[in-house]
Order: structure tokens, then sequence, then C-alpha cells
């Protein structure tokens, strides 16, 4: 579904990748506050996903919503195209992402690990690909979600989610060296445990804070505000950066 609402236009129009919940919802609410038009693809919640539009609405900026799914490129040309309705794509947020099954690997099912790799280091490559595309010749930036756990490992937990976004993190630095002298930036933000539906046991947070020298978990509106600062022209000489927000953990 493509949904479209609005006049404002902005110098910003911004794709943020399941844009629908948690994190996601946080950027895209942030950059409407900071100017940005704002294209949120989600893969399921479409009543969620047009709640968080009605709040870009609300701040004054355009929204667009488009059901689709990372992993398949024609869903990410379909994605970018509805972008484009609106005027020339400058930005992209790679949020979209998932943990899939929790425990030792040992114990893991086999045929669940492919479609975390699909959506967290495929999805990403395909998304980041067609967004280079479209702004090359006139420059933009790119901002990945990885993780903390990517250098932490997450073993017990998660060892192939985080082997996932140690991928983004490559990604990442591969692709700001790439697109560089293409006038095209790109980062990534690598949050640490935030207070979100990502988790398999919803009181994981709490119980994680104990561990993190801030005492706490995050919150998403502070994921926000680390993405909106890498979109900005106050980060015009940032590139390549990985910058963890996750309570010095």
């Amino acid at each position: 579904m493509i949904a479209s609402m609005g006049v404002t236009r902005n110098q910003h129009i911004t794709v943020v990748t399941g844009g629908a919940r948690g994190i996601g919802a946080a950027v895209c609410t942030r950059l409407a506050a900071d100017g940005h038009d704002v294209v949120i693809g989600f893969r399921a919640a479409e009543d969620r996903a047009e709640a968080v539009a009605e709040a870009v609405r609300a701040a004054g900026a355009r929204a667009v919503t488009v059901r689709m799914d990372t992993a398949d490129p024609d869903d990410v040309d379909r994605l970018f195209d509805a972008a484009a309705e609106l005027g020339p794509v400058t930005g992209l947020v790679n949020n979209a992402g998932i943990v899939g099954p929790v425990g030792r690997l040992v114990d893991l099912p086999v045929d669940e690990l492919p479609r975390v790799y699909a959506v967290n280091v495929v999805g990403v490559l395909l998304c980041a690909r067609r967004a280079a595309r479209d702004m090359l010749g006139r420059g933009g930036v790119i901002v990945n979600i990885s993780s903390g756990a990517a250098t932490l490992g997450s073993p017990n937990e998660y060892v192939h989610y985080a082997g996932s976004k140690a991928a983004v993190d490559a990604i990442t630095v591969g692709l700001a060296k790439e697109l560089g002298p293409d006038g095209i930036r790109v980062n990534c933000v690598a949050p640490g445990t935030i207070w979100t539906e990502i988790h398999a046991d919803p009181e994981r947070p709490a119980k994680v804070a104990e561990r993190v020298p801030l005492g706490r978990a995050g919150e998403p509106e502070e994921i926000a505000g680390a993405v909106a600062w890498l979109l900005s022209d106050d980060a015009s000489y940032t590139t390549g950066a990985i910058l963890r927000v996750a309570g010095g953990m």
C-alpha cells in the first residue's frame, strides 16, 4: 500500500526501512521535526505505519508508507520509486532488522538462520545499492543501523544476529570509501540494548541494565537523535563512522 498526504515540500527526502515501530518509528518522527519528508517502509504492521505517517504529517512534513520486504529486490525498487514521486531521495536509514531465534548456536534451528541474513545483510545491501544509484550526481547520506552486539558477540543469545550486524559495520566502512568520491556519506549507528519490541523477552532491557555502565537500557528516541545528527549538515565531514550509542557497553 502507498499513501501520501501533505503539501509541505522539504529539502530532505529520507527513506526509513522498518519505520513502523521501535527505533524506526522514533527516527521517522524525529526526522519530520528536523524538516525531512519521510518514506516509511514496513513489512506487516500497516496500522502502526499509518500512525507514524500521521505523526510525520502532524509535524508539517510529507509521509509515504510502503509495504515491502527489504530482502526482495523488486520491493526495494518499489519503495524507492514511491519515494521518487516526492522528489530526489537525499537520505536512507537502513533500519529494518530481525533477531531470529534466541539461544546457543548449537541448539538453533538451521532453517531460520538464512532469513536473519537475508533481512539484516542482503536487505541493507539492496537498499544501499538503490539509494546510491539514486544519489549519484547529487550526493546524499546513508545511515545503517547496526548493533553493539557486532563487537560483543552476544554469546548464548544470538551469535548469528551479532554476526549479521558485524557485516553491517563492514558494509558501512567499505561503502563510505567507495561512495565518498560521489559525495555520498555512509555512516552507522550501533545501539546497545533499547526498549523496543525486538526482544523475545520483553523484560530483557531491564535485566541487562545492571551490566550497562549508565545503569539503564536506552530509549528509541536516543538512537533517533544520533541518526538525525548523521543525516544533518553538522556531520558533513563524517563518513565511515560507526557511532556506538550503547550506554558504555
